[in-house]
């Protein structure tokens, strides 16, 4: 399982749904319009943050072991990120929500007002691993639930959780590395050698695609050449509004201008 790379199981479940998604025309790739089905996105979103906080958690020191993607149960849904380490079992639940203003009480998290069950799953998550895990070594601590956000543009804690640590995630390295020590060197082994074995974890519910980064990395690629030509032509149309405005003087059009430029 140590081969599973960070949102892998987020990335399959992309490519598959991009597949029934026709090829762009020449004129939507010329205007920059995503390639991106829109029931697409949430995936996208959800594999960037993945992707991001698997980097972070590459640069642990050797005695701290890292898991990606971990099927568990009969839905397909899996454990982001799990972390073994001298302080302990940490189970990873990653939301990407790049500019979005994130309020958390003792039982629930809003994102821009919204309500969300990000609490309640990663309590759930945690749970389910402690159980799975200490069949095989009954001895050992309770996983930590942990919720980590990526790029939100704010994090307002009115009251902390009981069973969940909430963090953005530039801060979840540091937060686990200051762990005091939970797990001993010899037990560290043997649990990594237990998540490490497929036995301990449900049956993947579709086959492997091949070459699965190498497709990610070319649609990634096309995502982002579509949102710079969008960008392009906003700022190019943004800047004929503006020379109108100032050498013709049209009525109303610098009022038009700046609606424009509100929406990028």
């Amino acid at each position: 399982m140590h081969e599973r790379i960070a949102a892998q199981s987020v990335i399959e479940e992309l490519l598959r749904q991009q597949r029934a998604v026709p090829p762009r025309s020449s004129f939507a790739r010329f205007w920059g319009y995503s390639p991106l089905a829109a029931d697409s996105v949430a995936w996208y979103l959800g594999a960037q943050g993945e992707i991001e906080v698997g980097k972070n958690l590459s640069r642990f020191p050797p005695e701290w072991r890292v898991f990606h993607a971990l099927p568990i149960g009969t839905a397909g849904a899996d454990i982001d990120h799990l972390v073994l380490g001298p302080g302990g079992i940490f189970t990873i639940n990653t939301k990407h929500h790049r500019g979005k203003k994130i309020w958390v009480g003792q039982r629930s998290l809003l994102v821009n007002g919204q309500k969300q069950p990000y609490l309640h799953n990663s309590t759930f998550e945690a749970t389910r691993v402690t159980k799975m895990l200490r069949e095989r070594m009954p001895q050992l601590p309770p996983a930590q639930a942990v919720l980590t956000l990526v790029s939100p543009a704010s994090i307002t804690i009115k009251k902390r959780p009981d069973d969940v640590q909430v963090l953005d995630a530039n801060y979840l390295r540091r937060w686990l590395l200051k762990r005091p020590v939970a797990l001993a060197e010899p037990d560290l082994v043997t649990l990594a050698a237990v998540v490490d074995s497929p036995a301990t974890w449900s049956a993947p519910t579709s086959p492997p695609i091949p070459n699965l980064m190498a497709q990610f990395a070319e649609l990634d690629g096309e995502v982002r050449t579509a949102r710079v030509r969008r960008i392009i032509w906003k700022l190019l149309t943004i800047a004929m509004l503006t020379a109108l405005v100032v050498f013709v003087g049209l009525p109303g059009l610098e009022a038009l201008a700046k609606s424009f430029f509100e929406t990028l």
